[in-house]
C-alpha cells in the first residue's frame, strides 16, 4: 500500500525514460517543499518583527506599560486560537528582536532565512549586533541546526577562528592563504570526548575517530575524513600519519598530527616530512599543496612562530583542550526547544528576561 492507502499501479514494463522523469519530478517536489517552508518561515519572522516594532513604538510614544503584552497575548490567542506563538514570553521576544534589529532591510534579506528558534539563540547568547551578524551568516552558510548554532556560540567559534599560528601567508598564494588561515582554529575544543587532561596521544586519537562526526563539526566546514594511521612507504620504511583529511574548499589534503605535551620545534620536522610524502604519493596533479596541522596540549606562541618561519611548506600549530568549562558570561538561561514549544502552545509561564 502507498502512503495514501492506494495500491500502486503495476506496469509490466516501464516506458522508456520513465525512471529518469520520475527522479526529476521527485527532485522538483523536494525543491518546491523547501521553498514553501522557507517562504512560510520568512513571513513568520517578518510578522514577528513587525509585531515587536509596533509594541516598541507604542510603549515609547504612548507610554504603554508592560501589562499591555499580557493583554495583547490574551486577545491574539482568542482571535487566532489555531495559531501558535502569541504567549507573553514570545511577544517579549518579538519586542527584543525588533529592538536588536531596527533595520527592516537586514531582517528581510538575512535574518528571515533563519527559523525563529535561531533568532532566540542569537538574542539570548550574544551581546551585540556584530557578533550576532557573524554567527547568523555562518548558520545560513552551513545550514546549522539551532542546537549546533548554540554549541558554536558557547564554544566561542568567532574568537577561535583564524587564530592558529601558521606560515600560510609565506607559503600559499592568495586567496588560498586567507581561506586556509580562516579554516583553522586555536584552541580546538575536544571536551565532547569525555577524556581527562592526562589522556595520552593515542587515546585522544582513538576517541576522535570514534566521535568523528563531532570531530568534523569542530574542525569546521569543508573537512572530509580520509583515515587514521595512514601508511606511507618511503624507500621501504613505513611511516604512519595520525589523521588524514581532505578539504573540499581548499582542494588539498590536510595532515593532522597530535602531540600530548608542549609544542617543540622539532615536531614540525616530522610533520613536514609527512607533507612531502603525501604530495609525492597521495596528492593528485589538480590538488593544491598539502597542509599540515600540529595539535598540541600547549605551546609558546613565539616559539611556534619562529619555528614556522623557517619552513617552506604550509604548516599550522594550534592547541587542543579536552575539558573546558563554559565561560560565565555565556552560561545564560536560554530555554530549551521543549520549553519554547510549550510557550508557543500557550502553556508556559509569562516571565522572560525581557521584562518591561
Amino acid at each position: 500500500m502507498s502512503a495514501e492507502g492506494v495500491m500502486p499501479v503495476k506496469l509490466t514494463e516501464l516506458p522508456s525514460g520513465y525512471a529518469g522523469w520520475l527522479a526529476e519530478l521527485k527532485n522538483r517536489i523536494h525543491i518546491a517543499q523547501q521553498r514553501a517552508a522557507l517562504a512560510v518561515n520568512r513571513e513568520l519572522v517578518l510578522l514577528y518583527w513587525q509585531i515587536g516594532r509596533d509594541i516598541l513604538a507604542r510603549q515609547a510614544e504612548l507610554g504603554w506599560g508592560g501589562k499591555v503584552i499580557e493583554r495583547l497575548s490574551q486577545d491574539l490567542r482568542s482571535t487566532f486560537p489555531e495559531m501558535k506563538g502569541f504567549s507573553p514570553r514570545n511577544l517579549k521576544y518579538m519586542r527584543a528582536f525588533a529592538e536588536a534589529w531596527p533595520e527592516l532591510e537586514f531582517v528581510q534579506e538575512v535574518l528571515a532565512q533563519l527559523p525563529w528558534y535561531h533568532q532566540l539563540a542569537l538574542l539570548d547568547k550574544l551581546p551585540g549586533p556584530q557578533t550576532r551578524k557573524w554567527y547568523a551568516a555562518k548558520a545560513i552558510e552551513h545550514n546549522w541546526s539551532r542546537n549546533v548554532l548554540v554549541m558554536q556560540i558557547e564554544t566561542r567559534l568567532l574568537e577561535r577562528s583564524g587564530t592558529a599560528a601558521t606560515n600560510f601567508d609565506a607559503t600559499l598564494p592568495k586567496p588560498q592563504s586567507d581561506l586556509a588561515r580562516e579554516s583553522l582554529k586555536d584552541p580546538y575544543r575536544f571536551d565532547f570526548l569525555g577524556l581527562s587532561n592526562e589522556a595520552q596521544e593515542r587515546a585522544v586519537e582513538n576517541a576522535l575517530v570514534k566521535h568523528v562526526t563531532e570531530f568534523l563539526l569542530e574542525l569546521g566546514a569543508g573537512f572530509a575524513f580520509v583515515g587514521r594511521q595512514v601508511l606511507l612507504d618511503v624507500g621501504g620504511d613505513e611511516f604512519f600519519i595520525d589523521l588524514l583529511f581532505y578539504h573540499l574548499k581548499l582542494r588539498c589534503y590536510v595532515v593532522i598530527e597530535l602531540k600530548g605535551g608542549k609544542f617543540k620545534p622539532e615536531h614540525l620536522g616530522q610533520l613536514s616530512f609527512y607533507l612531502t610524502a603525501v604530495d609525492e604519493q597521495v596528492k593528485h596533479a589538480q590538488d593544491n599543496p598539502t597542509i599540515g596541522l600540529l595539535l598540541c596540549k600547549s605551546k609558546n606562541k613565539v616559539v611556534a612562530e619562529y619555528a614556522l618561519r623557517q619552513n617552506t611548506q604550509p604548516l599550522g600549530v594550534a592547541e587542543y583542550k579536552l575539558i573546558e568549562s563554559l565561560p560565565p558570561e555565556l552560561a545564560t538561561d536560554l530555554p530549551s526547544i521543549e520549553q519554547i514549544e510549550q510557550e508557543l502552545r500557550g502553556n508556559g509561564a509569562s516571565n522572560s528576561g525581557y521584562e518591561s
